[in-house]
């Protein structure tokens, strides 16, 4: 019975490590992206329109509309995931959801920085939205399992929803690449999240959440830009306007 219970503990660490390795792997994805950055032949940026609120900062339209609001929402999940490695849930958690919250931590501060690159690369100063916005995680309790976990779950599936509503709006082939290789990570982060509330880790069975997916098509959702901030607004203190997004 002894030998038994090591081979089935063995069998759980094998399947996490696989689950970490995914996470890993997947977060490099994006590592290659910046040579399209400075290597694509394709650019025709949206020229932005006249700003209709010229007293607050408006993302832009086209390409830079886009640039900046995934910037936005980056910088949202990277300021979340500092705080959930800081506080007293995480750190008290046991080893695999420490080390998958700690992945996914670092995959979103990639991505912030990634976009941050990105539109200081291609666009002047004045058009790029600032990189400190300033958030009100106030709402949750970052000693608590459930209402971390909760909020990870909410941030990961907007972010998927945000990305493949967003994709009709770019025009630069290079960057609808790079939208898919991204959007394909926030999917496997919504994934694990799901495995963690399941107590299923070491398991790929909660891959795709029903509640995510559409029952009729078998896709994940999708939404306007425009949605998305509105969903998001209770977190960004910061103010912005998105006039020339959908």
């Amino acid at each position: 019975m002894k030998n038994k219970n090591v081979k089935v503990d063995h069998l759980i660490t094998r399947k996490g490590n696989k689950r970490r390795q995914f996470l890993k792997m997947s977060g490099l994805a994006i590592a290659g992206s910046g040579l399209i950055l400075s290597c694509s032949d394709d650019d025709d940026f949206s020229t932005p329109t006249t700003d209709p609120d010229p007293t607050t900062f408006d993302l832009g339209g086209g390409d830079l509309g886009v640039l900046n609001y995934a910037y936005a929402l980056e910088q949202l999940e990277a300021d979340f995931y500092t705080k959930v490695v800081n506080g007293s849930y995480w750190s008290g958690a046991v080893a695999e959801e420490k080390e998958i919250l700690q992945d996914l931590y670092n995959h979103e501060i990639n991505h912030r920085e990634f976009f941050k690159t990105a539109l200081n690369a291609n666009f002047d100063a004045e058009l790029v939205l600032p990189e400190s916005l300033e958030f009100d995680f106030s709402s949750v309790d970052f000693s608590s399992r459930d209402s971390v976990l909760a909020t990870a779950q909410l941030l990961e599936d907007t972010g998927v929803k945000a990305y493949n509503g967003a994709g009709k709006i770019i025009e630069t082939a290079a960057y609808l690449v790079i939208a898919g290789k991204i959007v394909s990570v926030e999917a496997r982060h919504a994934a694990a999240i799901r495995s963690i509330i399941g107590g299923d880790m070491g398991d790929f069975k909660l891959f795709a959440g029903d509640d995510a997916v559409d029952p009729t098509t078998g896709l994940d959702g999708a939404e306007n830009p425009s949605v998305i901030i509105n969903a998001a607004g209770g977190f960004i203190v910061t103010p912005f306007t998105a006039n020339q997004l959908p």
